[in-house]
């Protein structure tokens, strides 16, 4: 068998037919850093599930899409800013992972209102705009679970639809809505 024959093919088997070449797609493995924000910011979301004052559900919410922020961030690098000077992880995540800057212009015009609902001002807060932040956050941390372990992911990833960007990168857009999935029982 020629070696053109066998990469436009595949690699012959013990008896001789061909075997089809599968596409596998190398990841390097994911810095357990990132695994372990993540993580966090699942426990957070019913951390904030179970709070019955908006603004703790709205603060706890917002924490826990902050920590799945910055587990992408540790997994795809920090985007290289020069000099350094401080910058939110909304901006840096933006840099690093352009198909989610609509997520992170949504929690970056919360971040005032969660600095208030943190220092104790309350009144910012109502439970629609808790239960909306919650929502949204969990969204977020689903779809930060895929950026971290890709499509397949590791276990608990679940897949959404959403648009292939220029580079092939899944783009979700914030706020799109989202079908729910029924339950397997077994």
């Amino acid at each position: 068998m020629s070696v053109a024959f066998a990469s436009r093919h595949g690699p012959r088997s013990r008896n001789g037919s061909v075997q089809p070449a599968l596409p596998i797609e190398l990841r390097p493995p994911v810095a357990s850093s990132a695994v372990a924000l993540l993580e966090q910011a699942r426990h957070g979301l019913a951390e904030a599930d179970r709070e019955s004052q908006p603004a703790s559900r709205f603060v706890v919410a917002y924490l826990s899409a902050l920590r799945a922020a910055a587990a992408i961030l540790v997994a795809r690098g920090r985007p290289h800013r020069g000099r350094a000077k401080p910058e939110s992880v909304w901006t840096l995540l933006e840099s690093a992972a352009p198909e989610l800057a609509s997520w992170a212009s949504f929690f970056a015009a919360n971040s005032a209102k969660q600095a208030a609902a943190q220092a104790g001002v309350t009144r910012r807060v109502n439970e629609d705009a808790a239960a909306e932040l919650l929502r949204r956050a969990t969204e977020f941390v689903a779809i930060a679970h895929r950026a971290v372990h890709g499509e397949g992911g590791a276990p608990g990833a679940r897949g959404t639809s959403g648009e292939r960007g220029a580079r092939g990168d899944r783009m979700v857009r914030c706020g799109a809505p989202s079908r729910a999935r029924p339950r397997r029982s077994g």
